[in-house]
C-alpha cells in the first residue's frame, strides 16, 4: 500500500474524483482517502508515479509518497 500526501481536498466530490481518476487507470485498485490528514492510500498495480499523476490530474498536488510495509494485498 502506497500513501500519498496531497493537499486541496475538502469534500467527499474531492474523494470521487480522486477515487475515479486512479480507477480509470486501474479498475481493480483499492482507494481509501482521509480528508483530515489529506492521504490518499492505494493498493494498485500500476506503477505510483502512475497513481500520483492520477491524482494531480484531478487537480491536487501529490506531496510525498510513503509505502506501508506488510500491508499489499495479494
Amino acid at each position: 500500500m502506497l500513501n500519498y500526501k496531497t493537499s486541496g481536498m475538502t469534500c467527499q466530490s474531492c474523494v470521487r474524483h480522486i477515487t475515479a481518476s486512479i480507477q480509470m487507470i486501474d479498475p481493480k485498485a483499492s482507494v481509501a482517502v482521509d480528508l483530515s490528514s489529506q492521504i490518499v492510500s492505494v493498493v494498485s498495480s500500476v506503477p505510483a508515479d502512475a497513481v500520483a499523476g492520477a491524482i494531480e490530474k484531478e487537480g491536487y498536488p501529490v506531496l510525498s509518497v510513503t509505502e506501508l510495509q506488510g500491508l499489499e494485498q495479494s
